[in-house]
């Protein structure tokens, strides 16, 4: 008998939004209008299930035949290089949605949307 395992979407995006959240030089991770709407979507939805899933706002994962794309929005500090941060996060990404569940990442698309300046 063969068991097949299915990692969903949501699982992708908590790895991927923990793994760019600890990178050096990112600020936060920030959700942007669309991602406000699925974050409360899922929220409500998982309420409902009475479940507690891991903080994924910022990311999103698109699954399409057997292809892994992941878009990560963040804020990065002005004290690191804005390019360095996105390259850094796209590396931390896939390393760990590898190996936290064995799917391989196509693509990470970084979009920093803002540089958060130092306080003075």
């Amino acid at each position: 008998m063969t068991a097949e395992y299915v990692i969903a979407a949501p699982v992708v995006a908590g790895v991927a939004a923990r793994a760019a959240a600890e990178t050096a030089g990112v600020v936060r991770l920030e959700p942007g209008l669309r991602g406000l709407a699925t974050a409360l979507a899922r929220v409500a939805r998982d309420r409902w299930k009475g479940l507690e899933a891991a903080p994924a706002e910022g990311v999103r994962v698109r699954m399409a035949d057997e292809r892994l794309t992941v878009e990560v929005d963040v804020v990065v500090s002005a004290v690191d290089q804005a390019a360095a941060v996105g390259q850094a996060v796209q590396r931390s990404v896939r390393r760990e949605v590898a190996e936290q569940t064995g799917r391989t990442v196509d693509a990470v698309r970084v979009s920093i949307v803002d540089i958060e300046m130092e306080a003075r």
